[in-house]
């Protein structure tokens, strides 16, 4: 869910030509956007150990939808942060609306 919320917010601001800045608490999303995504696509998808990608549909997307106007900021998960704290409150609440 973490890469979908991250793609869906880069979806809202495609269009924009001013910087933005994505928050996630997921190092995952964080480390894969800006640390391996590179070498995954200069070895066909493949991780390090020669496994495929997970997820490998929504890396691609999110690939596409990130440019140099995107900075990436990670921030700690349930720590008082109040946007995340607001983002955990609305995931929480839809997950329970799904549930019913």
């Amino acid at each position: 869910m973490e890469l979908m919320g991250a793609i869906r917010a880069l979806e809202l601001v495609q269009d924009i030509s001013t910087p933005v800045t994505l928050f996630t608490d997921s190092r995952y999303v964080l480390d894969g956007i800006n640390r391996w995504i590179k070498n995954w696509k200069q070895n066909q998808w493949r991780t390090a150990s020669k496994q495929p990608v997970k997820n490998h549909d929504l890396w691609v997307r999110l690939d596409e939808l990130n440019h140099s106007l995107v900075h990436w900021q990670w921030v700690r998960g349930h720590a008082g942060n109040a946007g995340n704290e607001a983002c955990d409150a609305i995931a929480q609440a839809a997950a329970r609306e799904y549930l019913q």
